[in-house]
Parts: C-alpha cells; sequence; structure tokens
C-alpha cells in the first residue's frame, strides 16, 4: 500500500499549497494518474533537479544509464529508482569537490 503525497512532503491538510491542489485533483496517493503520466512526472523533476545540481557527471555514468535501460528488468529497473531516490533524499553522495572516481 503506498503513503499519501504528504507523507514525502511538506503539503498539510488544507495548506493551500501546490501540492494540495494535485491532491483534490489527483487524490492522497496520485490514484487520479496513469501509470504513464507519473513516470513523466518523475522524469520531469529528475531532470530539472539534475539541471540545478553543481558538478558533472562522469562519461561512464551515461552508459551505465544506458546498460540500465537495455539489460534491467522492469521491476528491477522500478526498484533502481525507488533506491536512487532513498539515497538522494537520504543517503550520503560523493561531494562535487572530490575527485571522481574515472573508469579505467
Amino acid at each position: 500500500m503506498t503513503k499519501p503525497v504528504g507523507y514525502y512532503t511538506s503539503s498539510t491538510i488544507n495548506d493551500g499549497s501546490l501540492l494540495e491542489s494535485f491532491k483534490e485533483q489527483y487524490g492522497q496517493t496520485f490514484e487520479g494518474m496513469t501509470r504513464r503520466e507519473k513516470l513523466y512526472l518523475i522524469s520531469a523533476i529528475a531532470a530539472q533537479l539534475c539541471d540545478q545540481a553543481p558538478g558533472r557527471c562522469r562519461d561512464e555514468i551515461y552508459m551505465v544509464g544506458h546498460q540500465i535501460n537495455s539489460s534491467l528488468p522492469q521491476a528491477d529497473r522500478e526498484g533502481l529508482v525507488e533506491a536512487l531516490t532513498n539515497q538522494v533524499r537520504w543517503g550520503r553522495s560523493l561531494s562535487d569537490t572530490e575527485e571522481l572516481p574515472m573508469k579505467q
């Protein structure tokens, strides 16, 4: 069972926020959206957050992305989205000032 959007965000009941209006329109767990629409929102939000993040991606990470999309089963790709989301929000990452380890 999924948790309501307010569990993951700062949105509260009747706060008049954009998220509150989305919850009214699409439901507390966005059950009024199709799977494709939810995936589009994930993609759009992730692209914007990536553009705003300092630093750069190593070239090899683009290849990793291609390998994931071409080789992993759908369930594993979905699980990886969940894992990476949790790591972005709560985990430790290399800082932008650390030297990026390059694949040899």
